[in-house]
């Protein structure tokens, strides 16, 4: 695996765990599990986005970092709550996928190493 995968696999993982923060507020009814499962889940997402941006350009950590989280998001929210989705979320996802493609394929320099 390269450099520019792994640092997106840590930016999609970032996401994820931003999902997972929003599903545990949502899901746990004991305040000290949401608390804790939300805090928790937070440091695992900074933790993977610092990791993305040492890697990664910022704007493409953010941006593939924000398109997992709303992807996760919206999709936890109609499979787990039952929440429906617009068929405007469905032409916003994929306007976000399509961009986040281009922004991956876009000629970034690559980031000097300071370590």
């Amino acid at each position: 695996m390269g450099k520019k995968e792994e640092g997106y696999g840590w930016a999609i993982s970032a996401g994820m765990n931003a999902a997972l923060a929003a599903i545990a507020a949502k899901f746990f009814y004991n305040q000290f599990v949401r608390y804790s499962m939300v805090v928790i889940c937070n440091v695992i997402m900074w933790g993977c986005y610092v990791n993305s941006l040492k890697v990664l350009s910022s704007l493409q950590a953010t941006v593939t970092n924000f398109a997992t989280n709303f992807l996760s998001s919206g999709l936890a929210g109609f499979l787990l709550f039952k929440e429906a989705l617009s068929a405007q979320w469905f032409a916003g996802a994929l306007l976000i996928v399509i961009g986040v493609v281009i922004l991956s394929k876009s000629s970034v320099e690559p980031k000097a190493n300071i370590d």
